[in-house]
């Protein structure tokens, strides 16, 4: 997954890493892994996450297994500039959530000498590239891509599909609102779906 160490050893910059994948791919899962590696190793870390995800706790970044670190929520990006001082990693969590100001951020970090890691979706319930997240993958020096398993297939999924009636961009939910989906399972759903809405006109 990474590269050599450094060999120009008096090449200061950071770097940044990004987790994506859909939901229940275990991002968050890798996210607090290597954040707790760090803890370990006595590196000064901050986390963060927008205050929009309120699932599991307030002040800590929670699994789907419920592996827990404690985090700082912020309600804008640019909070994790006035928060991250004299740090050696930030870990950032959902970071589709945030507004695009979150790229520079996390460049400015890792120009500093800061390692930067990053989970997000990779994609919204339509299967568009989601908010910051594509640039932060284009700037990024690692990309990790995680996969769930396809509640319809067993193949590994990648998209995030919703399975209630709600259209609204940003919807915090978990087995009761989305199912991960294999493409070919993803394209049969949105088939089925259009169909339905095209007798529901006819019907009326």
């Amino acid at each position: 997954m990474f590269l050599e160490n450094t060999v120009n050893h008096t090449e200061q910059f950071g770097w940044i890493e990004v987790i994506c994948g859909s939901m229940f791919s275990g991002k968050t899962e890798e996210l607090i892994r290597r954040l707790k590696r760090a803890q370990f190793a006595k590196q000064k870390v901050e986390i963060f996450k927008p205050t929009v995800d309120t699932r599991y706790a307030d002040e800590m970044v929670v699994s789907h297994d419920e592996n827990e670190i404690r985090c700082t929520p912020v309600p804008a990006s640019a909070n994790i500039t006035l928060l991250a001082n004299d740090i050696d990693v930030v870990g950032i969590d959902e970071a589709q959530f945030f507004d695009d100001e979150i790229v520079r951020i996390c460049n400015d970090l890792a120009n500093s000498g800061v390692r930067v890691i990053v989970a997000g979706l990779d994609m919204d319930f339509q299967g568009n590239p989601f908010g910051p997240m594509p640039a932060l993958m284009a700037t990024a020096e690692y990309v990790t891509k995680v996969h769930a398993v396809c509640t319809k297939t067993g193949n590994l999924a990648h998209f995030s599909h919703r399975t209630v009636a709600d259209d609204s961009l940003v919807l915090l939910g978990e087995v009761q609102e989305y199912e991960p989906l294999s493409r070919a399972a993803y394209y049969r759903e949105i088939q089925k779906e259009k169909k339905k809405l095209e007798e529901n006109k006819n019907e009326q």
